[in-house]
């Protein structure tokens, strides 16, 4: 088993690699939906052929659906990576609570309080009858911890889309700070009446 800085080390470069990728994909998927709508903005259900049940002649139907195809490949691989990125985040955070841990065995002497949670993201909006209204969360809450994601390992909100993809119909444990004190929430993320799985806006602090 490597030890623990070694495991920090080796997870953040796994997931720096692993966003890489998600950030190609996205930019790949971006690049077919455009030529979507530069053809006559089909996009991906639109029929191709005519009232006569011909291919249109109006668009290039061959590269349509091969793009199409080409989309739902990419989609799938996007999925599938950003479950990735979950695992290796949830395996990040505990790596990171292990090497402290270990330093904190070895360094008993210098042994200092549990640190501080730092802010990482503001909530800005929070829609009424939403998962995020009924959680307890409220306009100006600072996030401390989103599930395993922190100040630390947060790099930007694709970190707690993860979460939230993976955890409709469960729980995710919250930490925010409200008025200069700290409050533990759990949120449910779920379809409901409005947007999303969480019905709040969520906006990353600029350090």
């Amino acid at each position: 088993m490597a030890a623990p800085v070694e495991e920090v080390e080796k997870l953040k470069q796994t997931l720096k690699e692993l966003i890489n990728k998600k950030d190609k994909f996205e930019r790949d998927i971006k690049e077919c939906l455009d030529i979507l709508q530069i053809e006559k903005n089909v996009g991906m259900d639109e029929s191709l052929i005519d009232a006569e049940q011909y291919p249109r002649a109006d668009i290039d139907v061959y590269l349509v659906r091969n793009t199409r195809h080409k989309v739902k490949c990419l989609q799938n691989d996007y999925k599938d990576i950003m479950k990735d990125i979950e695992i290796r985040l949830h395996e990040l955070h505990a790596a990171e609570r292990e090497r402290k841990a270990h330093s904190d065995s070895r360094n008993v002497a210098e042994q200092k309080p549990n640190k501080s949670l730092l802010p990482f993201a503001t909530i800005d909006l929070v829609s009424p009858e939403s998962p995020a209204k009924h959680a307890g969360l409220e306009v100006g809450d600072k996030l401390l911890e989103f599930g395993s994601v922190d100040s630390e390992n947060f790099r930007a909100l694709q970190d707690i889309a993860a979460i939230v993809q993976h955890s409709v119909g469960t729980h995710v444990s919250l930490v925010v700070l409200r008025h200069s004190r700290e409050m533990r929430l759990t949120l449910e993320p779920k379809k409901w009446a409005g947007k999303g799985l969480l019905g709040c806006s969520i906006v990353p602090i600029q350090r």
